[in-house]
C-alpha cells in the first residue's frame, strides 16, 4: 500500500460535462473491453494445465490466462480494459461466471486486483494462479467452488500497473520504491478523485447524499492516469458488490476510510458500514495462517504487529491515504472493497510463490464468498412488474431493538436487482424511488456459510396518477458495458 505521502500536482477543474466527455459518467459512451485472441490451442484440453510458480513477464501473463480460457471456455471471458498502460500494455482480465456473456439476476459481481504498485508483485502472481486454481477445481467437480462459480460472477484483474512490474523487475526487484509508480512516475493509489472530502463535507453539512458521489466532484488535485480511467470506467459499468485490492509491504487486511476526516495524519475513520467491514477483513485475516496470529514477528523491528488486533486495520488509523482507489469504490458505487496487505516482501523469489499460495488460497476463496453476506433480491414496479433502476436501499439496524441508521444507502441496477451486505442482526430495509411510494420491510440476517444471500424483494406502488406514467425500466446499458454482459 502506502509508506509514502499522497501524491499531489496541479488542480485541474473537472465539470460533470468533463467527466462525460472522459466517459466516465457516459457509461454506454464507448465500449471499455475488448475480447482476447484466442490463438494456438493447448495440446490435449483434457488434460489438467500445468502453472509454473514464477514472476510472469507481461508476455506471459495474458498467455496464462488464454490458457486458462481455452481450457474452461464456458465458464471464462478475457477482455482488456478501455485504457492500456502508459506505455502502451493492456490491462488484461479473466471472468467466470456460468452466464459469462450474458446478465444472470440476483449474481453478484466480486473482483481482484493486483499489482496497483508494480514493485508488489505477489498479487499479481497469486491472481494467475487462482484463475488455474478455478479452472481445474470446477473441471474436477470441486463442490465449494462449482457452487461459488455458480452463484458468483468473478473478475481478475492481475496487474493494474506492469509499467511499474517492468522497471521494478529490471532494476532486481529490490527497491522499495523502483516500479511503484506507472510511467509517469504517479502513483496510481493516489491518483482516483478523492471522494473521501465530499462524504466528510456531505456529513458536515447534515446533507443527506451519502452515496454515488462522483457525480458532485467539481475538480481532481491531478490529470487521470489512463490506469485509473480503465479501472475508474469499469467500476462504474459493472454493478460490483465486493472486491480487494492486492499489495505488499506488511501482513493485514485493511478497511475503509483510508482517509482522516481531520486531516491528521492518522486517525480512525469510522465509515457508516465499519462492523460490514471489519467483519470482510476478519474473513481474510482469520482464515489466512498468519495475518491474525498475535505472536508472529512485524515485518520490521519497529513494525506493529497488526495480529494483536486479528489481522486487521482501520485504513486511516494507519495512516491517511487521499485518491485511493478501496475509498473510491465505496464512495462511487455499490462496492465494498478492502486492501489485503498479503507480506514482508514486496517482490518475493520465485521460489517462495507456492508457499504463498498455499497461505493465501483458503482466504481468496473466503473472501469471495462474502459477496453473499446479507441480503439481495429486485425492485419492481407493483403495477407493471417492470425493474426500476436507482431505487435506493437504505438500511437501519434494530438489533436488540437498538436502533442504529447506516447511512450509506446502495441503489438498484438496471435489472432492478441490489445486493447489501450486512453482519447478522435485525434490519429495517426501506427502498425508494422517484414516483413510487416507499416500501418498508423488517429482515433478520442470519449466518448462512458458503451460502447465497437471503432474498428479500421490493413491490413498489407509483404515486397517485402516475400509474399509468411511471419510468420506465433502465436499458441494459446503465450499468454495463456494451457486449459485456448485456
Amino acid at each position: 500500500m502506502a509508506h509514502r505521502p499522497p501524491f499531489r500536482g496541479a488542480a485541474v477543474g473537472l465539470s460533470s460535462l468533463a467527466l462525460a466527455a472522459l466517459g466516465v459518467l457516459a457509461l454506454a459512451a464507448s465500449a471499455a473491453t475488448m475480447s482476447l485472441s484466442l490463438e494456438g490451442a493447448l495440446d490435449d484440453p483434457d488434460e489438467p494445465m500445468d502453472f509454473d510458480f514464477k514472476h510472469h513477464d507481461n508476455t506471459e501473463l495474458p498467455d496464462v490466462l488464454r490458457a486458462v480460457h481455452r481450457r474452461c471456455p464456458d465458464i471464462t471471458r478475457l477482455y482488456t480494459l478501455s485504457e492500456n498502460s502508459v506505455r502502451g500494455i493492456p490491462l488484461y482480465m479473466i471472468e467466470f461466471s456460468v452466464s459469462p456473456h450474458k446478465w444472470q439476476p440476483h449474481v453478484p459481481n466480486v473482483k481482484y486486483i493486483a499489482n496497483m504498485h508494480g514493485n508488489e508483485v505477489l498479487g499479481r502472481e497469486l491472481l494467475l494462479k487462482l484463475s488455474h486454481h478455478l479452472c481445474e477445481r470446477y473441471i474436477e467437480g470441486d463442490p465449494d467452488i462449482r457452487r461459488l462459480i455458480n452463484h458468483t460472477r468473478i473478475h481478475l484483474l492481475p496487474s493494474m500497473n506492469p509499467d511499474g512490474w517492468q522497471m521494478a523487475t529490471e532494476s532486481g526487484g529490490k527497491s522499495f520504491l523502483i516500479g511503484r509508480n506507472n510511467a509517469h512516475d504517479v502513483d496510481l493509489n493516489r491518483n482516483f478523485p478523492d471522494l473521501d472530502r465530499i462524504m466528510f463535507s456531505n456529513d458536515e453539512a447534515h446533507v443527506a447524499h451519502n452515496n454515488h458521489l462522483l457525480a458532485q466532484m467539481d475538480r481532481l488535485e491531478s490529470p487521470l492516469e489512463p490506469e485509473v480511467k480503465a479501472v475508474m470506467r469499469l467500476i462504474m459499468q459493472v454493478p460490483f458488490v465486493l472486491s480487494a485490492n492486492l499489495h505488499g509491504g506488511d501482513l493485514v487486511a485493511n478497511f475503509p476510510y483510508d482517509e482522516t476526516r481531520s486531516g491528521a495524519p492518522s486517525e480512525y475513520s469510522r465509515s457508516p458500514d465499519d462492523d460490514t467491514f471489519r467483519s470482510l477483513a476478519q474473513s481474510y485475516a482469520s482464515v489466512h495462517p498468519e495475518m491474525a496470529d498475535p505472536t508472529r514477528q512485524p515485518c520490521t523491528v519497529n513494525d506493529y504487529n497488526f495480529g494483536k488486533q486479528g489481522g486487521i486495520t482501520n485504513g486511516a488509523a494507519w495512516y491517511s491515504v487521499e485518491g485511493g482507489m478501496q475509498d473510491f469504490n465505496y464512495l462511487s458505487s455499490n462496492d465494498f472493497e478492502i486492501t489485503l496487505e498479503l507480506g514482508c516482501d514486496k517482490y518475493p523469489p520465485s521460489s517462495d510463490l507456492e508457499r504463498e499460495w498455499l497461505r493465501n488460497r483458503d482466504a481468496l476463496i473466503n473472501y469471495m464468498w462474502q459477496a453473499h453476506t446479507g441480503i439481495k433480491g429486485d425492485v419492481r414496479d407493483a403495477v407493471t412488474g417492470r425493474p426500476i433502476a436507482n431505487a435506493l436501499v437504505h438500511v437501519t439496524n434494530v438489533t436488540n431493538n437498538v436502533v442504529s441508521e447506516i447511512n450509506h444507502d446502495v441503489t438498484s441496477v438496471h435489472s432492478g436487482d441490489y445486493w447489501r451486505l450486512l453482519t447478522p442482526g435485525a434490519y429495517r430495509v426501506t427502498v425508494s424511488a422517484e414516483r413510487y411510494e416507499p416500501v418498508t420491510h423488517l429482515v433478520e440476517v442470519t449466518p448462512r456459510p458458503r451460502h447465497e444471500a437471503q432474498l428479500l424483494s421490493f413491490r413498489l406502488r407509483p404515486l397517485s396518477g402516475d400509474a399509468d406514467d411511471g419510468p420506465e425500466a433502465a436499458p441494459a446499458a446503465a450499468h454495463l458495458r456494451p457486449g459485456l454482459h448485456a
